[in-house]
């Protein structure tokens, strides 16, 4: 069957949200260490409050799936864990931290003119366990459909939000093409829910899964000339 939309992960796949991420902690905790002026939050670490974090998610499963409430959890018990617990601060924190989780985002350089290119011929679309939107990191306008976990309550790789973007889509599943950097979350995802995929590979990694993607690229680039040839 023809492709009639394309699916696009959002996180390591449009962006290093990695990257974006620990830089927003940094800045939390340069902040946290001046409000906070103790041994305890002079010797925290970005990776502790990462593995705090983690362990709030694992808590919450199923019952908080708005992920800026995750991260305002997560302060609070950073803040517990310091000995300070303190409600008013763990919001301070949380909203600085957002405010650079979003304002600092820089998206790969090879997202806008694939894009661009894709546009002209097919239905984009965002599909993504995170919460950037696309107007919080500079994607307004550019997909026809959107779809977050978070809104949804269900996340990658349950087949369920891949039937929900082809409603939204307006196509059937066999028409839609899903990209993205997780062989779990995307790749056997969709795989699953029937639609075809693209593993973006960005660092070459290999993968032993007896599911494999339709195609494999290392940039967004290559997408737009797979299609035009007949890859997919």
């Amino acid at each position: 069957m023809p492709i009639s939309a394309i699916s696009f992960d959002g996180d390591m796949t449009l962006w290093d949200f990695q990257k974006v991420m620990r830089h927003a902690l940094k800045k939390a905790l340069v902040e946290l260490r001046r409000l906070v002026p103790t041994q305890g939050a002079a010797d925290l670490s970005v990776e502790e409050m990462i593995a705090i974090r983690n362990r709030v998610e694992e808590e919450e499963q199923g019952r908080t799936w708005n992920m800026e409430e995750l991260r305002l959890l997560s302060f609070e018990r950073t803040l517990e864990h310091l000995g300070r617990p303190d409600r008013n601060l763990a919001a301070h924190l949380n909203a600085l931290y957002l405010k650079h989780r979003f304002e600092d985002i820089k998206l790969y350089p090879d997202v806008i003119p694939a894009l661009d290119r894709l546009a002209q011929h097919f239905k984009l679309g965002l599909l993504s366990n995170g919460n950037s939107y696309p107007e919080r990191c500079g994607l307004e306008g550019c997909f026809a459909f959107v779809v977050f976990s978070q809104d949804v309550r269900v996340r990658k790789p349950d087949r369920r939000i891949f039937e929900i973007a082809v409603q939204r889509a307006g196509c059937p599943i066999d028409e839609l093409l899903h990209v993205g950097d997780s062989f779990e979350n995307d790749v056997m995802g969709a795989h699953g829910a029937g639609a075809k995929t693209v593993w973006l590979n960005r660092e070459g990694m290999e993968s032993n899964a007896e599911v494999k993607a339709d195609v494999e690229i290392t940039s967004l680039a290559d997408l737009p000339g797979v299609l035009v040839s007949g890859g997919i």
